[in-house]
């Protein structure tokens, strides 16, 4: 029964994890490559070369030593996200949308006092949350101010897309939509909604939330499919240039909408999750066979890569 299913998925076209790491991470991300996207602070200084913007860097703090200074040099921003330069999955992420007397407020409206603040902010460093346990920097960030454009699918936080590239071609993307069970955060093993974006337009489609699909916006009872996502084109080569930028070969983009700035590149992954097929209904490998064909041995730009793209995956061509 189980070798039955196994075949149908791959049938199917859909790509498992074993397959992505040994047939498509290993063989194209070179080790001496991964920290590009791995290490947050690195990642944007190689954004900063290549004229791609990103959240603007307020703070490092490197060792416990600075936590003190830092505390009371926060106390005058209001609003700011801090987050471990080499965590994944959304692991801690802090964002803090106003400083009071009363303390540090979160965008939820917990209240953290100075004590736990920096208690959070040790943790980070100690590499609590960092890839494999390694000591870590505490990266702080300003916030991003959303587009207004996803109001209507979104509970608080901030929405970001998720583009997946293979050899600097956008093969798949989707929108992830903050929800109430997600804590307003963009994670889909958090809770938020994946909602698939067909390449070739940047129209939302099929929607997934806690691995069921879903129509609608459980908070707010709007309809997900059909929105289009404003700077599509943009996003796009803004995920294709990624390969220039990391020597990366197979990366996750996952870029979000200002409302004065535009798309902001906000991190990228060396090693993408899965989830983007269910959220597409549609499998990755026969996506990858397919950007392989069409690669072959030529040597595009990014902008052909990104034609290229909208040619092989637009809903009209699947």
């Amino acid at each position: 029964m189980i070798l039955q299913d196994f075949r149908r998925l791959r049938e199917a076209g859909v790509l498992g994890i074993n397959s992505r790491n040994a047939d498509y991470i290993m063989p194209r991300n070179a080790r001496s490559a991964r920290p590009a996207a791995d290490n947050k602070v690195q990642t944007k200084e190689l954004a900063r070369k290549a004229g791609i913007p990103t959240p603007e860097l307020l703070h490092v703090i490197e060792n416990h030593g600075h936590i003190t200074g830092i505390l009371e040099v926060l106390k005058n921003i209001q609003g700011f996200v801090v987050k471990p330069a080499q965590g994944s999955g959304g692991n801690g992420i802090l964002l803090i949308s106003e400083v009071s007397e009363e303390g540090f407020i979160t965008q939820s409206g917990k209240v953290l006092s100075g004590e736990d603040f920096a208690y959070h902010i040790s943790s980070i460093i100690s590499g609590i949350y960092s890839l494999g346990g390694r000591e870590d920097t505490a990266v702080i960030e300003a916030l991003i101010h959303p587009d207004p454009v996803f109001n209507s699918i979104t509970y608080q936080g901030v929405p970001d897309v998720r583009i997946v590239v293979y050899r600097g071609v956008p093969i798949m993307a989707m929108v992830r939509l903050p929800t109430k069970a997600s804590d307003g955060k963009a994670n889909l093993h958090r809770g938020a909604i994946g909602a698939g974006i067909d390449i070739g337009s940047g129209v939302t489609k099929s929607a997934v939330h806690q691995s069921r699909v879903v129509e609608l916006h459980p908070d707010t009872g709007n309809y997900v499919k059909g929105m289009h996502i404003p700077h599509w084109d943009k996003m796009l080569l803004m995920a294709a240039t990624a390969m220039e930028m990391t020597g990366l070969g197979y990366l996750g983009a996952d870029i979000v909408l200002d409302r004065d700035r535009g798309p902001v590149l906000l991190e990228l992954n060396a090693r993408p999750g899965l989830a983007i097929q269910i959220a597409n209904q549609s499998g990755l490998r026969s996506r990858l066979d397919r950007a392989d064909g069409a690669l072959a041995g030529n040597s595009l730009s990014p902008d052909a890569r990104v034609a290229l793209a909208k040619e092989l995956f637009g809903a009209g061509e699947l």
